[in-house]
């Protein structure tokens, strides 16, 4: 029997990764609403939460391939009537609508072989590695890379110097980066509803792809090889700045992933005959699946009542519980296995299954106070709220003493806060990395 594991200690990692020290062995795991730890909310939490269901989990990821299958036969059987064949309305609003429901189903599946990325899914890391792997790779995404680079991004989440996803400028940085001295930032508004929408296009369509590519948002304090160009930040480069020499082969199997699946798509257009109906059966319903891992994660962790902290401030349990659940209806629970809805709850403990989620959440949320930030929404108003009014972080004593961290004079227990403003020049790559080493 597996002697059951604190949620601070290292995850079963499985192939090539490497083991990160857990938390409490680089800072002190810290305590939020009158020292609650995370010794008390695991306590709170039923035991059989923390333990994956070989039924369960295959239940669910039958579930979704099943779903996927009825889409693909639901689509051949569509393009072969003579109305649909004989109609542009018909055949564009076929292939759209299938594009659209297989995307909400295929990021179902992303999430499952996130949750093995965790150990989520069993008690077994080879199988665990095996179902994310083939997942992953199906829909592009690098497994052992992601995953690696996705631990670090739990360990030190909302850490301004460590975290690996979505971490903002100061207010130095972001007043080089829009061309305005420092005691101007109040002065700059924000920007135009119509540019503001192109960014929020802009980041949607191509956001995880320039991520996987060039760890956009990354700070260059958060990486494990620094001073390399822009090219070498890749979560395709087994010897780029992103991993260990340790993780080269897991690295290249990622790869090798990747392009089976590159080739399974040479072979699907010998197939159907055409790139254009590869484009909708594949490539229209992947861009979709990147496109909600974008907006759930950015919404997740942006939001102008969301803190991040500074090294010197930051505790594993205040980074874990900086994160707002976000509520999407039925696709939210029923596809999306609760990802969007029970965010804070993974981040302090994240190899629970995303069947046990919210009785998790339910269990640890009325312990957390002004540390649980609530349930958000998950609509274009959401992006548009975030995108506006957190351009960059700065301290603020009112909010840190609303929020419970003190009255400004306690340094250790500040925040940074984010603040509104204009839109910099789009990020394409690592922070602070030079274009071509030299």
């Amino acid at each position: 029997m597996e002697t059951e594991r604190t949620p601070l200690e290292p995850e079963r990692t499985g192939f090539g990764t490497h083991h990160e020290p857990h938390p409490s062995e680089l800072i002190d795991s810290g305590t939020v609403n009158n020292d609650i730890s995370i010794k008390e909310l695991r306590a709170a939490i039923p035991a059989h939460c923390f333990e994956p269901s070989l039924f369960w989990s295959f239940f669910y990821l039958f579930r979704d391939l099943t779903y996927s299958s009825i889409l693909l036969l639901a689509l051949k059987y569509g393009l072969a009537l003579p109305q649909v064949k004989e109609s542009n309305i018909l055949y564009y609003g076929l292939v759209s609508s299938y594009g659209l429901c297989q995307g909400i189903v295929w990021t179902g599946l992303w999430v499952i072989a996130h949750d093995a990325g965790h150990s989520g899914f069993s008690k077994s890391s080879t199988l665990n590695d095996t179902v994310g792997f083939i997942l992953h790779s199906f829909l592009l995404a690098p497994y052992f890379s992601w995953k690696s680079s996705h631990r670090r991004h739990h360990i030190y989440a909302n850490n301004m110097e460590k975290d690996l996803n979505y971490v903002p400028p100061m207010r130095n940085e972001y007043a080089r980066s829009i061309g305005v001295a420092v005691e101007k930032i109040e002065e700059v508004g924000e920007d135009a509803p119509a540019f503001l929408f192109l960014r929020i296009i802009l980041q949607q369509l191509i956001g995880w792809n320039w991520y996987i590519l060039s760890n956009i948002t990354t700070p260059d304090t958060a990486v494990v090889k620094k001073g390399l160009s822009v090219w070498r930040y890749s979560h395709f480069d087994p010897w780029g700045g992103m991993f260990r020499d340790s993780e080269v082969w897991s690295i290249i199997l990622s790869d090798i992933g990747c392009g089976a699946l590159l080739t399974g798509l040479y072979f699907l257009k010998q197939y159907v005959g055409s790139w254009g109906l590869v484009f909708w059966i594949y490539v229209v319903p992947w861009s979709v699946v990147n496109h909600f891992i974008v907006m759930i994660t950015y919404l997740h962790h942006t939001h102008p009542d969301v803190p991040k902290y500074s090294a010197e401030n930051w505790t594993f349990i205040r980074g874990a519980t900086a994160t707002i659940d976000r509520e999407f209806g039925i696709i939210g629970t029923h596809f999306f296995h609760h990802i969007s809805s029970d965010h804070v709850t993974h981040h302090l403990f994240s190899s629970i299954p995303h069947y046990w989620s919210r009785e998790a959440s339910n269990a640890i949320i009325p312990l957390l106070g002004n540390h649980y930030h609530g349930h958000g929404t998950f609509t274009y108003n959401d992006l548009k709220t975030s995108f506006r009014d957190c351009q960059f972080v700065d301290e603020d004593a009112e909010k840190d003493k609303k929020f419970g961290l003190g009255n400004g004079s306690e340094r250790k227990k500040q925040a940074l806060w984010y603040r509104k403003g204009t839109s910099p020049s789009p990020e394409f790559h690592q922070r602070k990395a030079p274009l071509i080493k030299v």
